[in-house]
């Protein structure tokens, strides 16, 4: 009896999950176009989560990491690069878009203070090159935002 409740509450969420998917999906089609909140929900909320968390380190935590890429070289590139982003089913403009929602959204208080969006003729020239070694390209980039920091916390000593 168990496992028919059971097979029954699995196949009622999964209908659930269904039906809203259509709805968003309707919705997306009548707008014309989707947001980049929208976006992210669809193409990248399954493995980040709804504000960015993931699941370390498995799946990085977006929150303030992505901002401190775009401080140190290779960042930006890093981030539409990954297979994830390179590879999903958006325009240049949209995943553009979307990173900048993700950046401004869960690592606005650690971008640059001369940041720039990311632009779609921008995502257009990094999509061409694969990433190939994404774990090693990331803990370059980690290493490379752990000395930047040392460096900061060096000249805020010295700092009157």
């Amino acid at each position: 009896m168990k496992r028919v409740g059971s097979r029954l509450a699995g196949t009622a969420s999964q209908a659930f999950s269904g039906m809203l998917a259509l709805l968003l999906a309707g919705a997306i089609e009548s707008a014309g176009a989707a947001s980049p909140e929208a976006n992210y929900m669809i193409h990248c909320m399954g493995c980040h989560l709804s504000a960015g968390e993931g699941f370390p380190p498995a799946v990085p935590d977006a929150r303030g990491e992505i901002g401190m890429m775009l401080k140190v070289e290779g960042g930006r590139e890093y981030l539409v690069q990954v297979p994830g982003a390179a590879h999903a089913p958006l325009t240049d403009q949209e995943l553009a878009e979307v990173v900048n929602y993700m950046l401004l959204n869960f690592s606005k208080e650690t971008l640059p203070k001369d940041f720039e969006p990311l632009t779609g003729e921008e995502v257009a020239r990094y999509r061409k090159v694969a990433l190939i070694e994404v774990e090693e390209a990331r803990a370059e980039l980690l290493a490379r935002i752990e000395t930047l920091e040392h460096v900061d916390k060096g000249q805020n000593r010295r700092s009157p």
